[in-house]
């Protein structure tokens, strides 16, 4: 056993918003426990934590003419430099559009709304007319000649938006300006974009302006839907070019039933029939991804966005959908979040991270305002209080009959995951694949990041960030040529047996060095049986087990000797305790303190077991966890039961 401590960088923040509101959490008022019984959450407790996100962006502005515009924070999110008029204004139009999301279902239930003294339909369709004004700082120039940029995307939103409450913002605008709004728009609509989800921004764009009777590139529409219709691959997902991630719900899912919702079922049916189709098969897998508390699982790039997760759950009409179960997700994953004491900043705009401020979670694309994409979860406000979904009874779904001690997994063969649901600690965990290219020729580095790259992704357990010293959770990494820790980030899956899941897995630097992983989820954690098949030349190698929180002060360690010589190295946090039982090739265990890696604490402790290597290898482990504590003879029967166990 091992200890030592790992200083790591701390994100700076620009003053006056160092801090979060302490205390400035979200209060459900009037709960109802019959209808929620494990939340609280009625539809009225939705409308106002919509208004309670709002009134955080509207305490920035005191008249129609102000900006939706949010001071950086950290080393990640542009603008980097205040001066660039391009892409503060870009900023500006993320906050106006995406907080839009938010207002447009309050607005088309009471067009007279305020927030902060100031009308919401009157203050948005003010912003509107700033686009087009030549003399406004809002202004934005028609496309020209350049290819898809940030505000395709922001367009693609208002066509959202428009769709919803166009009838109180886009109406009553002059005819000119409107004409103004539409080629400008038009002009990005009408044009390139990314091979992604990015098609949708054109065709809700143009969709729009079809339904007002505007003429618009019907041919490209079409060939934008078909080509979102053709990344479908089955159980449910869809693959954004060049990854399985939340993309595949919060935009592929989500766009296409709102799409066949406001426009495609008038226009193109048969289209709009193939989204529905794919929708609901997202039901036999997506649901497991959460808690059994409604938890979410960090994983993928855009993580900002939290709890747009649950957007696309309540929007079923097949009758067949638990949509108590749906509701049940979707109101504790937004408490979750709203009720982080670290989630809003003292400005009262949500961090940039996923609880607290947390650069490593970030991309570039990522602005103060793009942390409201998190307002398609309120989307379903559209949906009358009589509807089905916000009358049905709360209840647990598929974790209501899991006996304890158990897990279910389910595999997923299209997108290659395996989702596993644990009893005993209502977690849920994804295993996905990530086989991305990180050279300098590729800027989408994150891609390859401990966003992607990680053994397992948890809901309990968020991903911590690796340090330069070989810290590393629920991954392996080695020590390459140039004496650098890397990660193993380019994996194959080889399939999934008998409750194992195999897969290949190399570094990006060394392509001879390869190792088959094992992975058996057990009641409580997994069992792991890896293999290093190919090695170059002698070198160190690092497993990490999840990382965990300081959220009660000094994270607690012992080591405990089991029968058999063997030895169990654990850390607990007053909630968990996370446990690695090192069974064969590893050399030490050590206990790794960090700071600045965690995304829901300054302070973290992880686990990591060492091994040297030398050539080909087998490394076997069990990684446990637990809310409270184990026992030693639970521990003993856990080692007893998988020491035996062939993998």
């Amino acid at each position: 056993m091992i200890k030592y401590f790992i200083l790591c960088i701390v994100f700076s923040v620009n003053a006056g918003v160092t801090t979060a509101s302490a205390g400035n959490i979200f209060h459900i008022q009037n709960p109802d426990y019959e209808q929620s019984p494990y939340t609280g959450m009625t539809r009225n407790n939705w409308v106002e934590a919509d208004k309670y996100l709002l009134e955080g962006a509207f305490r920035h502005i005191k008249s129609l003419d102000d900006p939706m515009y949010f001071m950086r924070l950290g080393s990640v999110c542009y603008p980097a430099d205040q001066s660039n008029a391009g892409r503060v204004r870009g900023a500006t139009l993320e906050g106006m559009a995406r907080t839009l999301f938010m207002a447009s279902t309050l607005i088309h239930e009471d067009s007279t709304i305020q927030i902060n003294g100031i009308r919401l339909a009157d203050y948005y369709r003010r912003q509107l007319t700033l686009l087009v004004d030549p003399k406004s700082k809002q202004h934005i120039e028609h496309r020209g000649n350049r290819g898809p940029c940030q505000d395709l995307v922001e367009f693609g939103a208002l066509g959202v938006s428009l769709f919803i409450c166009g009838d109180v913002i886009w109406d009553p605008l002059p005819q000119i300006v409107r004409d103004s709004l539409y080629t400008m728009i038009e002009s990005y609509a009408d044009g390139p974009t990314v091979p992604q989800n990015w098609r949708f921004f054109n065709v809700f764009a143009m969709s729009y302006f079809k339904a007002k009777g505007y003429p618009v590139n019907e041919n490209l529409l079409l060939k934008y839907v078909h080509l979102l219709l053709s990344d479908y691959r089955g159980d449910g997902w869809y693959w954004d070019n060049p990854n399985f991630d939340y993309y595949s719900m919060w935009a592929y899912q989500l766009y296409g039933k709102l799409w066949s919702r406001f426009f495609g079922h008038s226009h193109y049916p048969e289209l709009a029939r193939q989204f529905e189709h794919n929708y609901e098969e997202m039901f036999s897998s997506y649901p497991y991804m959460f808690g059994r508390d409604g938890s979410m699982i960090m994983w993928g790039r855009s993580n900002l966005y939290r709890f747009a997760s649950t957007a696309p759950l309540p929007w079923s009409e097949s009758g067949n959908v638990n949509q108590g179960w749906m509701r049940r997700i979707a109101s504790g994953c937004l408490l979750q979040f709203l009720q982080n004491p670290d989630f809003l900043y003292s400005d009262s705009i949500p961090t940039p991270g996923w609880y607290k401020q947390f650069d490593p979670v970030l991309q570039g694309y990522s602005c103060r305002g793009s942390v409201y994409w998190c307002a398609k979860a309120f989307l379903p406000l559209l949906l009358k209080e009589s509807d089905r979904y916000w009358n049905a009874t709360e209840n647990e779904g598929g974790w209501e009959k899991m006996p304890p001690n158990q897990i279910v997994n389910h595999w997923y063969n299209a997108p290659k995951i395996l989702i596993t649901n644990y009893a005993n600690t209502g977690a849920s965990e994804l295993r996905a694949y990530c086989d991305y290219d990180i050279s300098p020729k590729w800027s989408e580095k994150f891609r390859g990041s401990e966003q992607y790259n990680r053994l397992a992704y948890n809901s309990l357990f968020p991903w911590m960030a690796d340090g330069k010293n070989g810290e590393v959770a629920m991954a392996y990494v080695f020590k390459n040529t140039n004496g650098q820790w890397e990660p193993m980030r380019r994996y194959t899956t080889l399939g999934y047996t008998n409750g194992i899941m195999t897969r290949t897995v190399w570094p990006q630097s060394d392509s001879h060095f390869i190792m088959t992983l094992h992975d058996k989820p057990i009641p409580d954690g997994m069992l792991r049986d890896d293999e290093v098949t190919a090695c170059s030349k002698p070198t160190s190698l690092r497993l990490g087990h999840y990382a965990l929180p300081a959220k009660h002060g000094t994270i607690q360690e012992r080591t405990v000797k089991l029968k058999d010589c063997i030895s169990a190295y654990a850390i607990f946090n007053g909630d968990y305790e996370l446990v690695m039982i090192p069974l064969a090739g590893f050399s030490r265990v050590e206990f790794v303190h960090t700071i600045g890696l965690h995304p829901d604490s300054n302070q973290a402790t992880v686990l990591n077991a060492v091994a040297d290597i030398k050539g080909k290898k087998r490394l076997r482990s069990l990684l446990l966890f637990k809310k409270g504590r184990f026992s030693i003879l639970e521990l003993n029967k856990i080692v007893t039961a998988q020491m035996t166990c062939p993998i």
